[in-house]
This record gives structure tokens, C-alpha cells and sequence, in this order.
């Protein structure tokens, strides 16, 4: 497994490194990246996000995970983004809650990378850290998260007024789809 946390068929899953601030930053100030959020980061903004990500990983165990695409013309991995799990504790109906999300270079988009990562972390936080319930979070108007979320078996759990989207309308409501792991008997 190398470097990898998790490995996919196609990509892998990992913690960051110093290559990835500069590219996580432009991916973050791409428009139709962050069409969903309040507004593009700026790279510093970008950069504390990875640190934010590292420490919870140092508290926790998990986080939202860098992601390389693993076979490439060049035969080098390429890193196209995050996705992972972190605990989210915004007031809301749904939190505090463990979160399940992504966010990935246009370019990655259409090739069903954001699912098949999403798959892998969800598997990996109900069999290998047991965590009983894991939300993803999207605005309204968000379809292709939605439409991952329901590709790796979650299921519609109710919507919210963001506390962080509060200046941000268009983006509210947010809808929550959430998995529950079995009970054991």
C-alpha cells in the first residue's frame, strides 16, 4: 500500500504532503470548483484548511484524505483533490456527526473518481474505525454530491439552514443523507 491509507482500483487515498498545497490551492479557487460554497479560498485559506486537516487526522485517526489517480500517462500518481471524513460539530439538527465529503479538480470530474473515493472512506469508517452513523452535507442545488451520496448507499435524512451559508441564500437549504450501520446481533 505505499504511502496509502486506502486504495481504490484507481486511486488512492492518502495524507498530505507539502506538492500538494499549491495545486489543493488552485482547486480551491477554481469558480465552477466552489460554485457550491460562499466563495473561492484564497491560497492561505487553502493552506490552513490542509493544516486543519493534518491536526484532525493527529486527533482522530481520520480525516478528508488527499487523492492521487494511481496509473497515469506518466506512470507518476496525480493528485486531484480530497476525500475523507472529519467530525463536524456546526450547530444543527444533524451535528455533531462524523461528515463524509470531497472536493476535486474539475478535470477529475465525470469519471466517477468522487464516488469510488467516497465508497472506499464510508467502507473504512463503518469496518475499520466503527463509526455507527457518518452525514454528508450539500446545498440544495449541489446534485452531483447528491448524486454520490446516493450512489454509496446513503439515504435522504432531512435539510437545514447551514450556519456557515447564513450570507450565502442561494446555498440554503442544505440536504443531509446519512448511513447507519447495521446493528449487531
Amino acid at each position: 500500500m505505499g504511502d496509502y491509507i486506502l486504495k481504490t482500483e484507481r486511486l488512492g487515498l492518502r495524507l498530505w504532503k507539502a506538492s500538494d498545497y499549491f495545486p489543493f490551492a488552485e482547486i480551491c479557487a477554481d469558480l465552477e470548483v466552489m460554485k457550491h460554497f460562499p466563495n473561492v479560498l484564497k491560497k492561505e485559506e487553502a493552506f490552513s484548511l490542509i493544516t486543519r486537516f493534518n491536526l484532525h487526522y493527529e486527533k482522530e485517526g481520520y480525516t478528508y484524505f488527499a487523492v492521487d489517480i494511481l496509473e497515469t500517462k506518466s506512470n507518476l500518481p496525480v493528485f486531484i483533490g480530497f476525500t475523507g471524513i472529519m467530525k463536524q460539530t456546526y450547530e444543527s439538527p444533524f451535528t455533531p456527526n462524523v461528515d463524509i465529503g470531497w472536493r476535486l479538480a474539475i478535470n477529475a470530474w465525470g469519471n466517477g473518481y468522487a464516488t469510488e473515493a467516497a465508497k472506499a472512506c464510508l467502507d473504512y469508517a463503518i469496518k475499520n474505525l466503527e463509526i455507527k452513523t457518518i452525514i454528508s452535507v450539500a446545498s440544495n442545488i449541489n446534485t452531483p454530491s447528491i448524486n454520490v451520496m446516493k450512489k454509496i448507499g446513503m439515504h435522504y435524512s432531512g435539510e437545514f439552514n447551514h450556519p456557515k451559508l447564513v450570507e450565502s441564500s442561494n446555498l440554503n437549504p442544505c440536504i443531509v443523507y446519512s448511513y447507519n450501520s447495521p446493528k449487531k446481533q
